[in-house]
């Protein structure tokens, strides 16, 4: 059999399990609306949990605040990685208004999430270290993992019991121990423990690495997540963020000490190794910062119909307080088969299948966005 023949009899396998994967064309309309092969669709599979990507309005007061439209501050290319010409004063500014965010500590933004999750270990861990995970952790981080030289291992989900066993046993065999979690899980919605987790780390000298992808702009005062809403922010040793979901923009950052930020400049990979961001991302990155400081009330609304959605669910969902709530099917078919259900009535939900998940753990995952009505899920609620 052929290169060709090989892919072509992969994909054929995954789509008679059920598993084929394609790309839609999904334009946004606003005001919770996207439009995909030619429907109009409420829109529970989004990342823009604040409504600030698909906001027309906000989009013309950023762009009326520079009335020269060649200035280089929206210039679409930075050209150049960080550490050559591409380190624009967009870049500066940004750095300064996260530090003063997040209590002064030091800042570092990167491409994305997945650049930060895939680069910050390898950078920091070294084969005398070990790194401690929890299982249900995002794809990113354990490529991250992968690429480290340290080794690494992970706990079971949210069980801080386990971990805690785990550096009794193993703490003193290594020269340094990371703890790595998100602080809201991507696919289940529900929370860690990071009150118990900071204390682990002061226990057992460790590094506490916390990735809030889907806590900020969402939790904590200001939408500075949800460590920073438990007042433990400053405790974390390295504090992960993302512009591309609640803020509406593109890339990510770290909070951490002076010398981490150091030393990630002069020994992380994709920081070192990628063209800079563009400098109007990154002043649109400053601008939704600052809309987003402003969004308590969108902020309770989404707690509100994150609720709504998970008494609807019932015992087919997962206990939690975020903006992620999934519908747990199991099967891969049945899964796709109850996507197609609320496709038919008007709600664009997808559904999440291995190794997204784990066997037998296939779910629709809905995303709720402030910018949907909170009358789309009494809708929603009708078709379960």
């Amino acid at each position: 059999m052929g290169f060709r023949e090989e892919l072509a009899a992969d994909a054929a396998q995954l789509e008679s399990g059920g598993r084929l994967r394609i790309l839609r064309e999904i334009a946004p309309e606003g005001h919770g609306l996207c439009r995909c092969d030619g429907r109009t669709y409420w829109n529970f599979s989004s990342n823009d949990y604040m409504g600030i990507a698909a906001d027309a309005e906000l989009r013309k007061r950023f762009y009326a605040e520079y009335p020269d439209t060649a200035t280089p501050e929206l210039a679409l290319s930075s050209a150049s990685s960080r550490l050559l010409t591409g380190n624009t004063p967009a870049y500066t500014r940004l750095e300064a208004k996260l530090s003063e965010r997040y209590n002064h500590r030091a800042a570092l933004v990167f491409n994305s999430g997945y650049h930060a999750n895939i680069g910050i270990l390898p950078a920091l861990a070294s084969k005398e270290d070990l790194i401690l995970s929890d299982k249900l952790n995002h794809a990113s981080i354990i490529d991250g993992m992968r690429l480290a030289d340290a080794e690494f291992r992970r706990y079971p989900h949210l069980d801080c019991d386990r971990l805690e066993a785990i550096l009794r046993q193993k703490r003193a065999d290594y020269r340094r121990v990371f703890l790595v979690t998100e602080s809201v899980f991507s696919m289940d919605g529900d929370t860690a423990d990071l009150r118990r987790l900071v204390e682990l780390k002061k226990l057992y000298d460790c590094i506490l690495v916390v990735d809030e992808a889907h806590s900020v702009g969402v939790r904590g005062p200001k939408g500075t997540g949800l460590a920073a809403e438990l007042g433990i922010a400053d405790e974390i040793d390295v504090l992960i963020g993302t512009f591309g979901k609640a803020f509406g923009s593109t890339g990510a950052y770290a909070i951490m000490a002076p010398e981490t930020r150091t030393y990630l400049i002069n020994h992380m990979r994709p920081l070192i190794f990628t063209t800079g961001l563009p400098p109007a991302v990154l002043n649109w990155s400053c601008f939704v910062l600052d809309r987003c400081a402003e969004m308590d009330a969108e902020r309770a609304k989404l707690r509100r119909m994150g609720e709504t959605l998970r008494q609807a669910f019932g015992a087919n969902t997962i206990a939690g307080d975020s903006q992620i709530v999934p519908f747990r099917i199991g099967g891969d078919r049945e899964a796709v088969e109850k996507a197609n259900y609320f496709l038919e009535n008007g709600f664009l939900v997808f559904a999440i299948r291995p190794p997204t998940v784990p066997p037998n753990g296939a779910r629709l995952r809905f995303s709720l966005s402030a910018a949907l009505p909170e009358e789309s899920i009494e809708q929603l609620r009708r078709l379960i």
